[in-house]
């Protein structure tokens, strides 16, 4: 080889090895400096303990995040790492009574106060610049909500993810409690972390169904698995949405004081979504318009632990690598924006971004949640038969419709039965299906209801229409007792018979007008029902695909059950037990429908 050539091929190779050796050291981990145990005073004398995870060599204060967890810290050290890395300092703190910190824990009841402390504590230390950001999701989405309505002055600002609210969706939804509270109860009880119980799930199965075929009260579920629990006791003593639950959650006048930047983040799947609605909701209602333009919302197709850690695959979907976002990279951007006066992240075009899942899937943008489908396309319930002889509903191939016209004159009713005490596997627990929570239980196959429920079908779609938003569905319905409990779940039923599930909604029928008053039925009466809690999705329904609604009462195993008797439902047993006659109509004088949100 000439020298020349020889002599350019040495400068190409040891400039190829400066790139690989410039590559090495942009993907090699910086250093951090980790402190475990340290000790945050409470206003009452109570430590949470902490673990601190700073930039290696530290040399100027920076600002902090922290996440307050119940789950013990060092479920998180992944975050923690993440950003010490990027510039931050990071605190992961157990809440009192778990992990290393002392008293005791006492669910959603405390973390308030001891948040407040904990931001102005970690605001004041020398590593510290003063400013203060929360990261979490589910409980420590809550715990983001809960401190801020204290407005602790070095709170710059919060990014809630999958935040329950509690009374709305956790322990609770629509007030039916979750046989899931005791799992979650004892995954938290004490100090330690009791995951492996937590994870069990044929112990939970077995005790849920212990209760179950037994008609034992839905109080003594503690017992049942063996973890007596007074927090238990207290939340099925508060049934309603009360004060109880109220006072863990900002009121009118906090959500109107709350006036950081705010980014709101859950899915389609998520079993939280009602709870980090209801927040998102409540500040747009009452915080001022420059506040509120300074609040941002992500929905994506995820499901619970999607909020934090999206995965292509959830609900037995599985969807583009668009739908996969990097969010650690997303809060990133976030608090370099409000905590370092760095840009706005790009991903966050407008005020709501949201993922249409179907064909042609993709990211879109809307300057308000509420502009998100705001044409609404009516479909009203019918069935063939006689007026005097009734509908015809009972299952998929002898459903009833999703009509386009509303009913003229008389039509007859569909009805359908639930008796409390029929506890046969295949009506109770046939397609039985938990969500990533556990909590979240499909009823019945639509393929044979066994009398206990009634499906209407629309005709095909003559073009591929998006959906997105809450659909709401009023029902006409007379009862022969003073209380039940209805599910109504709506399907896509795609051109080769693929069913995919689009949501969901639960109802009492003496929480009908209220949640915070109960008013038992009228016997024999008809009266309107609507379901106006439904989880926000969004789809692109498939040319000639159909939409199927599942109207029936819950059975099941995984929810409290309801004896319809009108009494105190987590005391009721078998000797309470009434059987249900539904009657559902559907006639000019009573138009039950199904009404959906269309994106043109």
């Amino acid at each position: 080889m000439p020298l020349q050539a020889r002599r350019s091929a040495v400068l190409l190779f040891a400039f190829l090895l400066s790139l690989a050796a410039a590559s090495f050291a942009a993907d090699t981990p910086q250093d951090v400096d980790f402190q475990w145990g340290v000790r945050i005073p409470m206003r009452d004398g109570v430590e949470l303990a902490a673990s601190i995870y700073r930039p290696a060599g530290q040399k100027e204060p920076l600002p902090v995040i922290f996440t307050l967890t119940p789950y013990i810290g060092d479920s998180y050290q992944d975050r923690a790492l993440y950003f010490a890395r990027h510039g931050y300092v990071y605190a992961l703190v157990d809440v009192r009574g778990r992990g290393d910190s002392a008293g005791v824990f006492d669910p959603f009841a405390q973390e308030a106060h001891d948040g407040y402390d904990a931001v102005e504590w970690l605001a004041r230390q020398s590593w510290s610049n003063g400013k203060v950001a929360m990261w979490g999701g589910s409980y420590a989405g809550f715990d983001q909500w809960t401190v801020a309505k204290e407005r602790p002055p070095h709170l710059v600002t919060i990014v809630p993810a999958a935040a329950v609210s509690p009374g709305i969706d956790f322990p609770m939804v629509k007030n039916l409690f979750y046989s899931y509270d005791m799992q979650w109860l004892s995954f938290t009880s004490g100090h330690t972390k009791n995951i492996l119980l937590f994870g069990e799930g044929s112990f939970w199965s077995q005790k849920n169904r212990e209760m179950y075929t037994a008609h034992l009260p839905f109080r003594q579920l503690d017992r049942i698995v063996g973890n007596p629990s007074p927090v238990y006791q207290t939340w099925v003593s508060h049934p309603t949405y009360d004060g109880y639950w109220k006072a863990m959650v900002p009121t009118p006048e906090q959500y109107a004081r709350i006036d950081l930047p705010i980014l709101t983040i859950t899915g389609h799947f998520d079993g939280d979504q009602p709870g980090a609605l209801t927040y998102y909701r409540a500040h747009q209602r009452y915080a001022s318009k420059e506040t509120r333009d300074r609040h941002y919302l992500i929905i994506g197709p995820w499901d619970h632990a999607g909020t934090r850690t999206p995965r292509r695959e959830t609900s037995g979907l599985t969807f583009a690598e668009a739908s996969v976002l990097d969010l650690n990279a997303l809060h990133k951007e976030w608090y370099d924006w409000t905590m370092k006066d760095g840009p706005r992240p790009k991903f966050l075009e407008k005020k709501v971004a949201y993922y249409v899942t179907g064909p042609d899937e993709q990211w879109k943008r809307a300057d308000s949640l509420e502009s998100i489908g705001a044409e609404r396309r009516t479909f009203y319930l019918t069935s063939d038969g006689s007026s005097s002889g009734g509908g015809r509903a009972g299952d998929v191939f002898h459903s009833g419709h999703l009509a386009d016209a509303s009913p003229k004159g008389a039509a007859g009713p569909d009805r359908f039965v639930y008796d409390p005490l029929d506890t046969r596997p295949g009506l109770a627990e046939l397609d039985t299906q938990s969500n990533d929570k556990g909590y979240l239980v499909s009823q019945f196959s639509a393929l044979n209801l066994f009398g206990a429920g009634a499906v209407y079908h629309s005709e095909p779609f003559t073009e591929a229409t998006e959906v997105s938003g809450q659909v709401k569905l009023a029902l006409w319905m007379a009862l022969d007792v003073p209380d039940t409990d209805f599910v109504a779940e709506l399907y896509e039923i795609q051109p080769d018979g693929g069913s995919v599930m689009l949501t969901r909604d639960y109802l009492r029928a003496r929480y009908r007008s209220s949640l915070e008053k109960e008013s038992l039925v009228p016997l024999n009466e008809p009266v309107r029902y609507d379901f106006t809690g439904f989880t926000w999705f969004s789809r692109r329904v498939a040319k000639g695909s159909r939409l199927r609604l599942v109207v029936s009462s819950v059975n099941s195993a995984g929810v409290q059950k309801n004896y319809n008797s009108g009494g105190v439902v987590s005391e009721e047993t078998a000797k309470d037990a009434r059987t249900a006659h539904v009657t559902l109509y559907h006639d000019a004088e009573h138009p039950s429908a199904l009404e959906i949100p269309v994106v043109r």
